[in-house]
């Protein structure tokens, strides 16, 4: 395994708030290859695309990369599944299929990230009907602690498959991923600006619910939302909700969430476009986001999201000297024991700052105070303050995947600082 694994050059997250403590990063170039070095590497923890804001991915060991496995794409249209190599990015992954008349039902809001690590943390878009991303899942192939590959999907017993959906990388590696699609269709994306917060509140489930995706974008301050992209999937009942009546105003042009250069987001304007090229914000050509940035979201009973809302404005003035965006997105009820949206209809209120760690420490504090009784699941990829006791209380099933991941690995090889203090 000398010939795998490398020692690594002082490496970061994408963002750079995370320096990874790995002495070592291997990169196996076959699933073959894989299962010999898990078999024999003591601990080692699996790197996706390095699009996460804490330490999942990190360890004092050994990180191992699946982004030299070979790509693969194979579609079973009479199942309407498509079979992908985990290391390969949604991108890649809409790309390919879109070429061939398929898609998923939806992507995150950047299309960068690897498909295993994407689901692995609840990853998710946007849309009343619309759960995370890992409940496409309709199978995945898995390298347990011994090096043995292992196929788990709804014929697996005792709820595999769901605890598996979202694996926060404590379950094995995963190697493939199968994934429910559907036939292609098109988006046409519209923006509007500046919706008053009174129309926030008393319209807000009619603005969410009125196209196949809606984001909502706010400061917290007098401006409202500032503002709300209504991507309208073409093949079904076009928007009835009149935000110019409600107050806002139409985009006289292109926008970037965090009112930088817009050269990088999709294509808005009403303009119709397939799936892959408007689901996401981002253009996969383009640095997602800002870059320098830290990410926290929190996901929160549907029902509770105007009274949480308005629990956040009086914070406007601790945000504003960091706060690039705050995104608000419905997520449906999920299935999987780990999603942030398991067994309820979501609100996720996403939060993109500045790289000023100590200022985003004091924010997602105060943040995490405000939210408590709504009873707030953080996302697993995301930075949050959240005791290993809060996070039992906010997933009902993680002693339960505690227990499972201990069963499948005994001897902690896939266990770094990051679970063993949440599974704790």
């Amino acid at each position: 395994m000398d010939d795998v694994i490398a020692a690594e050059r002082t490496r970061t997250n994408w963002a750079g708030n995370v320096t990874y403590r790995a002495a070592a990063l291997a990169r196996p170039t076959s699933v073959d290859e894989l299962q010999q070095l898990v078999a024999s590497t003591p601990r080692l923890t699996a790197l996706g695309s390095r699009h996460s804001f804490n330490t999942i991915a990190d360890t004092d060991a050994v990180q191992v990369s699946l982004s030299d496995l070979p790509p693969v794409l194979d579609i079973d249209t009479s199942r309407r599944v498509v079979r992908v190599a985990a290391g390969m990015t949604h991108s890649q992954v809409a790309a390919g299929l879109e070429a061939r008349g398929w898609a998923l039902g939806n992507l995150a809001s950047l299309p960068h990230i690897s498909t295993a690590g994407a689901v692995a943390t609840g990853t998710h878009g946007s849309g009343v009907r619309n759960p995370s991303l890992a409940q496409a899942v309709v199978g995945l192939d898995v390298v347990r602690a011994s090096g043995e590959l292992a196929h788990v999907d709804a014929s697996s017993p005792d709820g595999l498959l769901d605890a598996h959906r979202v694996g926060i990388g404590a379950l094995g590696v995963v190697t493939a991923v199968e994934l429910a699609i559907e036939p292609t269709f098109q988006v046409a994306t519209t923006v509007h600006l500046d919706l008053p917060w009174d129309a926030v509140a008393t319209q807000f489930d009619q603005v969410m619910s009125d196209a196949y995706s809606v984001s909502m974008f706010t400061s917290f301050d007098d401006r409202g939302a500032r503002q709300v992209w209504v991507k309208h999937r073409v093949d079904e009942a076009a928007p009835t909700v009149d935000l110019v009546a409600l107050g806002a105003r139409v985009a006289s042009g292109p926008v970037h969430p965090g009112e930088n250069d817009p050269a990088g987001v999709t294509e808005q304007g009403g303009v119709p476009g397939p799936w892959s090229e408007r689901l996401p914000h981002f253009r996969s050509s383009f640095t997602p986001s800002t870059g320098a940035e830290i990410q926290a979201e929190y996901l929160i009973p549907a029902a509770s999201a105007v009274e949480a809302l308005e629990a956040l404005r009086p914070l406007a003035s601790l945000f504003a000297p960091i706060l690039i965006a705050a995104e608000v997105r419905t997520i449906a009820a999920d299935t999987a024991w780990l999603a942030p949206s398991a067994g309820r209809q979501s609100v996720g209120l996403h939060f993109t700052f500045r790289r000023d760690a100590a200022a985003v420490a004091t924010a997602v504090e105060r943040i995490e105070e405000v939210l408590a009784p709504f009873d707030p699941r953080p996302h697993w990829g995301k930075v949050s303050a959240a005791s290993a006791e809060r996070l039992h209380e906010a997933y009902p099933r993680l002693s339960d995947f505690a227990a499972l991941a201990r069963d499948l690995d005994p001897t902690g090889r896939f266990r770094n600082a990051f679970l063993a203090r949440v599974l704790s």
